[in-house]
């Protein structure tokens, strides 16, 4: 009987592990929309996010990754979260085509705040790192703060964007 219960209890475990297994990356397709606008992903340059919910058999897709961080900050959202990934800027081929496959987990990434670089919506960036001296090499030119995703002020996400700044687009 103890065998038993000790089988039962090692099978239940391993149902629990697969049950909290992050989903994949889903590489970007041509037809991504962007969860907010919907518009097309691919017009438009600078980093993106996906974030996967229970339940939901395709990611939400982001086209800028202020907008990603600003859903993850909102109180109107109601599913379990299950993955959250964003865009390496470190490899990616340019501003312009910040690649289709190059996603790392938001939880892991150096993202930099407050730098004077506009996203695919024209608005200020959070840009996304795997590696933190990409991120610094990426401050020296365009300025901002490298943070971690759970330490990026509401402010700088949900408050509003004033689109006549001049930032840069990087090449």
């Amino acid at each position: 009987m103890k065998r038993l219960c000790l089988i039962a209890l090692i099978t239940l475990a391993a149902c629990k592990e697969e049950q909290a297994a992050a989903p994949d990356p889903v590489d970007l397709t041509a037809d991504a929309l962007s969860y907010f606008c919907q518009m097309n992903i691919a017009e438009h340059g600078g980093p993106k996010g996906q974030i996967h919910l229970e339940g939901y058999p395709t990611p939400l897709f982001f086209a800028q990754v202020r907008d990603m961080v600003a859903y993850l900050k909102s109180p109107e959202r109601d599913a379990v979260i299950t993955a959250v990934y964003v865009s390496d800027m470190g490899v990616a081929p340019n501003w312009r085509q910040p690649g289709i496959s190059n996603w790392i987990a938001a939880d892991g990434a150096t993202f930099v705040v407050g730098a004077d670089v506009a996203g695919g919506m024209g608005a200020p960036e959070v840009v996304p790192f795997a590696n933190a001296t990409d991120a610094e090499a990426f401050i020296a030119q365009f300025g901002g703060a490298p943070l971690s995703l759970p330490d990026i002020p509401e402010a700088e996400v949900l408050g509003p964007v004033d689109l006549d700044l001049k930032l840069e687009t990087p090449s």
